[in-house]
């Protein structure tokens, strides 16, 4: 068999962790952050795991994570 490729889309944005879940982080805190409160931005800066439905289309774009 080949080696497969890993999508470094996928790669670069999400992460494995020791149990084998998979983190990534929350959207709309890039830019336009002057309106936005501390309570917010603060809460959006922490990861979070990936919903169920989409881990096994995550986990496929990074074949060698887990």
């Amino acid at each position: 068999m080949p080696k497969l490729k890993t999508r470094r889309a996928a790669a670069k944005r999400f992460r494995i962790t020791g149990t084998g879940k998979l983190q990534r982080r929350h959207a709309f805190r890039n830019h336009l952050l002057g309106h936005k409160s501390s309570k917010r931005k603060r809460f959006l800066a922490t990861s979070v795991t990936v919903d169920p439905t989409d881990h096994d289309r995550v986990q496929s774009m990074l074949p060698y994570g887990s």
